[in-house]
């Protein structure tokens, strides 16, 4: 594994039961940035947490950014930042 990749932590709640959310928004971002990201983990925590951070930088706050992504959002805001020229298919088109 490249550890220089770029490394997407999703931070879930567990007293939520935010698991299979955080899972499948993992799944989604791996499978579109299958050679772009070294790695997506996920973080439980507690609180009504959910954030998704990417470097770092967080991408989305539950609390603070109004619910859920969309998942569209969600890989645009990826795919700005580590790959900038990759299409994203239906996922570029406006909705």
């Amino acid at each position: 594994m490249n550890t220089a990749s770029p490394r997407i932590t999703i931070r879930y709640c567990t007293g939520c039961r935010w698991l299979l959310r955080a899972a499948w928004y993992a799944q989604e971002l791996l499978t579109t940035f299958e050679k772009e990201l070294g790695e997506v983990s996920l973080q439980p925590g507690s609180g009504g947490i959910f954030q998704v951070w990417l470097d770092g930088e967080r991408l989305w706050d539950r609390k603070e950014d109004g619910g859920f992504p969309d998942i569209k959002t969600l890989k645009q805001a990826v795919r700005d930042r580590v790959a900038p020229d990759k299409t994203l298919g239906h996922s570029d088109t406006p909705a």
